[in-house]
């Protein structure tokens, strides 16, 4: 699945975009992310929101299949 990060995910990330093969549940793709970029990254992840497909993601045992893409959007602020 294609993977984008974007703003502080991004930084922490040190790419814009990564690929994981799929299906994956969002809690095993959180945990895989995390474990791939560290413990800076995976202290933004834990704040972020993750989109598939441009829909909102839900529970931790949504599966994702390998086809999706999945954004990764930090809280920002601003009007």
């Amino acid at each position: 699945m294609r993977i984008r990060l974007f703003a502080g995910a991004a930084e922490a990330a040190g790419r814009e975009e990564v690929s994981l093969a799929g299906p994956l549940t969002l809690a095993s793709l959180r945990g895989a992310l995390a474990a791939e970029h560290g413990a800076e990254f995976a202290d933004v992840l834990s704040r972020c929101s993750l989109m598939v497909d441009g829909t909102r993601g839900g529970s931790d045992d949504l599966v994702v299949a390998d086809s999706a893409t999945v954004d990764v959007l930090p809280p920002f602020a601003g009007g």
